[in-house]
């Protein structure tokens, strides 16, 4: 007899239809799954034989072919267990079932347990998008169906429990729809009033979060760019539910998706021995790296010199793309990489040029040393400032700066100017297109004078050129003012420390 279950497998952050069938005639027992299915897929057939007699159900001696459908496209994974066996008591009689058009996924223990899979939630949408109305999947995954409106998802803990409900012996009540709350960081332990000094570094900082901007920090050891850097998350302005289930999305194909959906931007953070392949993805399956898991969120590197070179030159598409292709032999996938990349450096090897503190090193260990980053992707950084050492007057002062509560307030009223200026096509200043720079980044003749003088002077790229108008563009939006003024193409100047400074 001939049994199809409906299930789904993943490419990428796309679910895509599957159809396992499952074949029984007389003959030598046998047990053979086709349809382009790897490692994972057809060592199924041990965990489907311990599940089923483990949970009571007769294991068919027959010869049992098993296709997964399209048979053209890579299956990987353990999805489909839970639908095999289905298939299995089906083609055996053993079982009729009711509820043939719900979409069945999940990973069988041998005693028949339903574990967690990853990539259950882009599954999930897709299956909705393409009109099933249920699904079945394990109760481990169930918090990551409590968004998702339009498609009745069931729970089960093990096989036989969903055995039963797909035969309508017993009855599951769907997960409830939740609704979706954002909320900033819950660290306090970073909060802008506890940063002594550093006002232009936080002021750069602000300018950064309101914008979308990339940031780098140039200064001394201890001087606080890795304080300034975690306390982003705390001026961050709070995410759309849009902008919260492409997060989600990746993150559920990672498999590091924490109770079932997010509420805060991710903010990511790598050590420099970090590979290129766990910075920007791949590996033979082809999974998201730090920068797409940094999605709408941050990504901090810290020390940048001491990445790879190689590593680092692979930032220089996504940062100009907002995307990031990975290409094997098998397939190419497509994740979102719109991150906001803050950096900390210093200036040298002894970490004290241009500081109060004397520097040691030569001009030629200094060049050697800012030459480690390469001309295209500073100029894709927006923001570069320096942070200097804090006086002792400062760090023993009792009274605080501004919080970061203040702060976020000045940072989600610039976004909402951004918001209402490009509606859905785009979420900051950082993100603009050519044309609407033409549209919104107008200047008059006493910034243009300004910003001809400086782009001669420091001979500036046509990519730099842009990424200072954008910059004026979220400092006038700071100032509430409606268009780009000489102050505000004066003060985005002011943070290209590497073109007037760092020239050895």
């Amino acid at each position: 007899m001939l049994a199809k279950i409906n299930s789904y497998g993943l490419q990428g952050l796309e679910g895509f239809p599957v159809e396992a069938e499952v074949d029984m005639h007389s003959g030598m027992p046998t047990f053979d799954i086709v349809g382009l299915a790897d490692t994972a897929v057809k060592e199924s057939k041990e965990r489907v034989r311990s599940a089923l007699k483990n949970c009571g159900y007769n294991y068919p001696v027959a010869s049992v072919v098993i296709n997964l459908a399209p048979a053209d496209v890579k299956k990987e994974g353990s999805y489909y267990d839970l639908p095999i066996a289905i298939g299995m008591l089906v083609a055996s009689k053993q079982i009729q079932i009711l509820h043939k058009d719900c979409v069945v996924m999940g990973e069988l223990s041998l005693k028949g347990e339903l574990r967690k899979i990853k990539g259950v939630l882009p599954m999930l949408i897709s299956a909705r998008q393409a009109g099933y109305k249920s699904a079945l999947i394990p109760s481990g995954n169930a918090k990551e169906a409590q968004y998702i409106d339009g498609l009745d998802v069931y729970c089960a803990d093990d096989l036989t429990q969903a055995v039963e409900f797909l035969c309508g012996q017993q009855h599951l009540d769907p997960v409830p729809i939740s609704k979706w709350m954002a909320c900033g960081s819950e660290s306090s332990h970073y909060d802008f009033k506890y940063i002594k000094g550093q006002f232009s570094a936080k002021r750069a900082m602000e300018i950064a979060v309101a914008g979308g901007h990339n940031i780098l920090m140039i200064g001394p050891p201890g001087a606080g760019k890795t304080m300034l850097a975690k306390a982003v998350p705390t001026i961050m302005p709070d995410m759309s539910f849009d902008e919260a289930l492409e997060v989600a999305k990746i993150h559920s194909v990672a498999g590091i998706l924490e109770d079932g959906f997010v509420s805060q931007r991710p903010f990511r953070s790598p050590h420099h021995s970090a590979t290129m392949v766990s910075l920007t993805g791949g590996g033979n399956k082809a999974k998201p790296g730090e920068i797409s898991l940094a999605h709408n969120g941050v990504l901090f590197l810290d020390e940048l010199p001491e990445y790879g070179r190689r590593t680092l030159e692979t930032l220089r598409q996504p940062l100009e793309d907002g995307v990031i292709t990975i290409a094997r032999n098998a397939t190419s996938v497509t994740y979102p990489a719109h991150f906001m990349l803050i950096a900390s450096m210093n200036p040298c090897p002894c970490g004290n040029y241009g500081s109060s503190v004397e520097c040691t090193c030569s001009a030629s260990q200094i060049h050697k040393y800012l030459t480690k980053l390469s001309g295209p992707l500073m100029d894709r950084i927006d923001i570069h400032v320096e942070v200097d050492n804090v006086t002792f007057t400062q760090l023993t002062e009792e009274s605080c700066g501004e919080s970061s509560a203040t702060v976020k307030k000045r940072v989600d009223a610039a976004r909402q100017l951004q918001r209402d200026r490009f509606g859905t096509k785009i979420h900051c200043n950082a993100q603009m297109t050519s044309q609407d720079m033409e549209k919104y980044c107008k200047i008059d003749s006493r910034s243009s004078a300004l910003l001809q003088e400086s782009f001669e002077k420091l001979q500036l790229s046509a990519r730099a050129y842009n990424r200072i108008l954008k910059v004026a563009r979220t400092i006038a939006d700071l100032d509430g003012k409606a268009q780009i003024e000489v102050q505000h193409i004066a003060e985005a100047l002011q943070y290209r420390t590497l073109d007037r400074k760092y020239r050895v």
